[in-house]
């Protein structure tokens, strides 16, 4: 198979001008979700082992006349400062690291560390903390140190001020702590539900064919279910729900047999 090779000039300066669209972006106006979300609805995302992605690691790079650096490493990495969050405006759109954005989640933005890092964040005013994963650039204003999805700034509560203080620590993954935490026997992600058989079936066969497994179509209340599991932990069920988003799909929900 050919593949097409970018310059690397070429690429870091179509990486640039999506930080720098992304910046006069953030100046508009941006908003919440149209589906209503509480903070239990928010789940923390599971520190996983991952490569450094594809994009968005090119360092220096320059948006609007600035340069920034990418850090080596995120181990180690603590920092205070202000956060932010960011919805409606970019939901679906790529992000810097090349993962589809989507508001649900609980990941985040930030300029310097390395995509993807996982880190927890503690809202200093309230005491709320999470942990997110870090896979976009951003935010682009000089006051501010990571840009929440909106999941996470209803998780830590940043949805009502729009801004508040917080500390991100950077999470070694070598380690992961939440990846072993077993779930209930017979739980299950529910990737649709649909009024007919042929739909139900259509879809998971596209789950089949991307190798979200094993999948199966449940008939409960006159409604065909399209199913996938079940899991074992917290780590096999995230891994499944981010490829579910990845195909361009809504974020699949637990349900338990």
């Amino acid at each position: 198979m050919n593949r097409l090779v970018v310059p690397l000039a070429l690429l870091a300066f179509l990486l640039a001008s999506c930080a720098g669209d992304r910046k006069q972006a953030e100046d508009a106006a941006d908003g919440p979700s149209s589906r209503r979300i509480t903070p239990a609805d928010v789940q923390d995302a599971v520190p996983v082992s991952e490569p450094l992605a594809r994009y968005g690691n090119h360092s220096p790079y320059t948006v609007l006349g600035k340069t920034y650096t990418v850090l080596p490493t995120s181990k180690g990495y603590n920092e205070r400062g202000i956060a932010s969050w960011y919805g409606s405006k970019f939901h679906g759109r790529r992000t810097s690291s090349g993962e589809p954005y989507d508001m649900h989640l609980a990941t985040a933005a930030h300029k310097r560390l390395p995509l993807p890092t996982y880190a927890e964040v503690t809202n200093l005013d309230n005491g709320r903390k999470m942990i997110v994963k870090i896979n976009d650039r951003g935010p682009f204003h000089e006051d501010r140190i990571i840009d929440l999805s909106y999941a996470a700034a209803i998780k830590l509560g940043v949805d009502q001020t729009g801004t508040a203080r917080v500390d991100v620590r950077a999470i070694n993954v070598d380690t992961p702590k939440r990846s072993a935490v077993k779930v209930a026997d017979g739980t299950f992600l529910q990737v649709g539900a649909f009024s007919k058989r042929k739909t139900a079936d259509d879809l998971a066969g596209i789950m089949l064919a991307e190798q979200v497994k094993p999948v199966t179509v449940q008939k409960s209340r006159g409604l065909y279910k399209v199913w996938i599991g079940p899991y074992a932990s917290e780590a096999e069920i995230e891994a499944s729900m981010r490829r579910v988003v990845e195909l361009g799909y809504e974020r699949p929900h637990r349900v338990s047999r």
